[in-house]
């Protein structure tokens, strides 16, 4: 068969085919024009075919079967892409492939919603020379249209696409994002140009709607192996659209939600910081949960970077017209979270006295929660030296602990005793103003409430005696420690 064939073709340069020229030259432009001017007996060499072999052989097929092929959505764009390169038009032949396929893409609309997501998704495979020849854009405006006339959504509706006859690809699905889940089957490159058609693509993205999408879109990527690099105008999209509706549409939840989708997609640094003031901004409405977000780089279970930043985006943000409920709303949250995080091994002290310091004092009322974060700390870090545990408890503000608090931290065998007498002191000069006011409290009672203040001035006494002892407790572990080392400085002045 080969001594018949006078046309030799290699396509990428891995595929030969052997044919008969006129077969071919009478339905290519390109063909015909490129083969005259070819030297007798080289091979004619195309690179980068739309579809490599498999597309040059359906063109073949069509030329073969003289201008005949059976057109369907699986391959009309690999047909219609190839037949545009090889000038397959009416100047050749009446009714050539150009013809044909461009009027089954005509037709498209009429066929079935998922015939125009297979179409749509068979041109991955050839994306640059469907791009160049327009094939895309005419699919993803049959694809919007489809769209626009089975939605009732003000604003894909009001896009400009080609008007036609509606036909409901599945009229239980009729609501707003019944559309979200087909979309999913399509490569990053072709949501772009959907987006791009919409006007709504990366800062020009203003619409709800095409960020609810993205961020579907995006959260099914971010389960499958793929290149962020792929993704990361897309996730620069929907940070744009999540940053103009911000609280407005997005809980915090939902925000730390985002936040988690697409920091692992190629999200750009300007977008992050973006996404992260708008979190940070509502952080008081955060549960610990959302706190939780995982680490990376082996620098710890946790995120505390994050954290912190969240934190002193809202510190920044209420200084104005500061709201102090919020601020003590928030410092709830950070003990909790700080409790949660100090079991961890990798967590360093600078790293704990950032989060526990992140706030102003006047975010706690009380620093218990402090205290049992510090406590727990040093029970999961047995190694840190007696400067490292100092310096652990200088965040703590003794003034705000509790009674109880105070008591558990004396007492504590890792807390070091200085730092045991000077929490002690602090409670000292509470119970003397408190005895103070009993006092006062008496002179101005009546006779029948004589009975209630000496009750109280008794439990006042006892806890004085209850100091006294624990003071005299820890001055004497201090003594001990301190006859043990030789170049120890002196006692504090309570001892």
């Amino acid at each position: 068969m080969h001594e018949l064939c006078d046309l030799k073709v290699h396509i990428d340069g891995r595929h030969v085919f052997f044919l008969h020229q006129k077969v071919l030259c009478t339905f290519s432009g390109r063909l015909k024009r490129t083969v005259r001017s070819l030297p007798k007996g080289l091979g004619l060499r195309i690179m980068e075919f739309p579809g490599g072999p498999r597309g040059f052989e359906l063109v073949s097929c069509f030329c073969y079967n003289n201008g005949s092929i059976d057109i369907n959505p699986s391959n009309v764009g690999l047909l219609h892409s190839s037949a545009i390169l090889l000038e397959m038009t009416e100047e050749m032949v009446d009714g050539n492939l150009v013809r044909q396929t461009e009027a089954f893409l005509d037709g498209l609309f009429d066929c079935a919603w998922n015939d125009i997501i297979t179409a749509l998704k068979s041109c991955e495979l050839f994306f640059h020379a469907a791009d160049s020849c327009g094939l895309l854009q005419k699919l993803v405006s049959t694809l919007l249209a489809k769209i626009a006339s089975n939605s009732e959504n003000a604003l894909i509706s009001s896009v400009s696409f080609p008007s036609s006859a509606s036909s409901s690809p599945d009229a239980s699905a009729f609501n707003w994002e019944w559309w979200f889940d087909d979309l999913t089957v399509l490569a990053p490159g072709t949501v772009e140009k959907i987006m791009k058609a919409l006007g709504a693509y990366g800062a020009d993205n203003k619409n709800l709607l095409l960020t609810r999408f993205l961020l579907h879109y995006l959260k099914t990527a971010a389960q499958k192996p793929c290149c962020r690099e792929k993704h990361s105008g897309l996730a620069d999209t929907a940070v744009h659209g999540v940053a103009v509706v911000g609280a407005a549409a997005f809980s915090c939840r939902g925000l730390f939600r985002v936040m988690r989708v697409l920091t692992g997609l190629g999200l750009s640094r300007e977008c992050k910081g973006k996404l992260e003031r708008a979190t940070g901004q509502v952080l008081d409405q955060a549960t610990l949960d959302d706190l939780l977000v995982t680490g990376h780089g082996g620098s710890g279970v946790y995120d505390v970077n994050l954290i912190l930043r969240l934190v002193r985006t809202f510190v920044n943000s209420e200084q104005g017209g500061s709201s102090l409920q919020r601020m003590k709303k928030l410092g709830r949250l950070i003990d909790k979270y700080i409790v949660e995080i100090s079991p961890d091994q990798n967590l360093k002290i600078s790293k704990f006295l950032e989060v526990a310091e992140c706030l102003p004092d006047s975010a706690r009322d009380c620093f218990d929660g402090v205290y049992k974060a510090v406590d727990i700390f040093l029970e999961s870090h047995p190694t840190l030296t007696v400067e490292e545990r100092t310096r652990l408890c200088g965040c703590l503000n003794y003034e705000k602990l509790t009674l109880e608090a105070c008591k558990e931290l004396a007492k504590g065998r890792r807390v070091p005793p200085t730092v045991a007498v000077q929490a002690l002191a602090s409670q000292q000069h509470k119970v003397e103003n408190w005895s103070s006011i009993c006092k006062l409290r008496s002179i101005a009672s009546s006779e029948s409430e004589e009975e209630e203040q000496e009750e109280e001035e008794e439990e006042q006494q006892q806890l004085r005696l209850s100091f006294q002892r624990m003071m005299m407790e820890v001055c004497r572990n201090m003594k001990g420690r301190s006859a043990i080392s030789h170049g120890s400085k002196g006692l504090p002045r309570l001892c």
